[in-house]
């Protein structure tokens, strides 16, 4: 009787793990409890020339799904559609504050200034940037790859003008099926994004002040 009891017992926490958010048999089903940043910023002395320019950089955007902690992942095999997040890893904050973090540092690195809305002073260019994907796709159970997609605007302060706008889609293969690989991928995306980032925006304001 002892036996059949365990064996209806691990049945039902199969099915009731199976009807709960974030408890599933899939790519964390080995994962241990963690929590993530997108580790040490890269490039923090840029080789590049530096923007002649102080830019106002607000928080970076992001829609509704991004703004919590989970890191979050795409079985594309079975349903591409349905996102989901690792049930025992996390971010130490949401993806927008992370990118926002690292976007100031390397802004004020690279540039005559940055400042934010709460230094309350004049700026010659906004550069807002707007996140739109930051997750980790399973086209099979055993291979994964991040994606990372952003907007970014830079606009002219004193005649409210937009200078420019782009699109940025990268994607970075992911070193292991897990949520650690998920982190590692997406640290390195977002160095890349950055560096893309900058570049872009050194060479508009530089057009701009050409002219």
């Amino acid at each position: 009787m002892g036996k059949w009891r365990r064996a209806i017992y691990c049945a039902a926490a199969i099915l009731t793990c199976g009807a709960l958010p974030g408890c599933s048999i899939g790519p964390h089903a080995t994962e241990q409890p963690a929590t993530y940043d997108l580790g040490s910023p890269l490039g923090q002395a840029p080789a590049n020339p530096a923007i002649p320019a102080v830019l106002f950089v607000p928080e970076v955007g992001a829609p509704a799904w991004l703004t919590g902690q989970g890191i979050v992942y795409r079985l594309n095999y079975e349903n591409s559609a349905r996102m989901q997040a690792y049930s025992l890893s996390r971010w130490t904050a949401s993806p927008p504050e992370l990118l926002t973090q690292r976007l100031r540092s390397r802004v004020a690195a690279a540039s005559s200034g940055v400042t934010t809305r709460a230094d309350g002073v004049r700026a010659d260019y906004l550069l807002r940037v707007e996140l739109e994907d930051f997750s980790q796709s399973f086209d099979t159970p055993q291979a994964s790859r991040v994606a990372l997609r952003a907007r970014a605007s830079l606009v002219s302060l004193p005649n409210r003008a937009l200078v420019a706008q782009r699109a940025f889609a990268l994607e970075q293969a992911a070193p292991s099926p897990d949520a650690p690989g998920a982190v590692k991928a997406l640290g390195a995306a977002s160095d890349e994004f950055m560096d893309l980032l900058i570049e872009w925006t050194k060479e508009r304001i530089n057009a701009a002040v050409r002219k």
